[in-house]
């Protein structure tokens, strides 16, 4: 019983990690472009402010775009000046997109720890 309980949750999770592995082909974006709109989405939620999921992609497209313009140097992540322009250049992009509608410096530490982690480890 213990091993078919087990074997349940085992398919269960692989399902979902399939599911989760196509959502961004479903969206039409990138899988890199997935990462952004989920943080988009999950810190939208947790603020419990209204921002429209096609806006959400449109967003995630272009923040993905930015930080790949910044990061085409090998140690952007170590250089003050390239870092300072991410910040700065999402800064402006978030605030032109009203995301979120009322500022708040949380949610843009949130997208920004995305934007640096997105490129470390991709």
């Amino acid at each position: 019983d213990f091993i078919d309980d087990l074997s349940g949750q085992l398919l269960d999770i692989l399902k979902d990690l399939q599911d989760d592995k196509d959502s961004f082909s479903i969206l039409g974006i990138s899988y890199e472009e997935k990462a952004f709109y989920d943080i988009l989405v999950k810190v939208r939620d947790e603020h419990k402010f209204e921002y429209v999921d096609e806006k959400c992609l449109d967003l995630a497209k272009a923040i993905k775009e930015l930080v790949d313009e910044k990061a085409q140097y090998a140690d952007w992540s170590s250089r003050d000046d390239i870092k300072n322009q991410l910040n700065m250049d999402l800064t402006v992009l978030l605030y032109e997109n009203g995301y979120p509608p009322e500022w708040d410096e949380e949610v843009f530490e949130k997208v920004m720890e995305q934007a640096e982690n997105f490129k470390k480890y991709s």
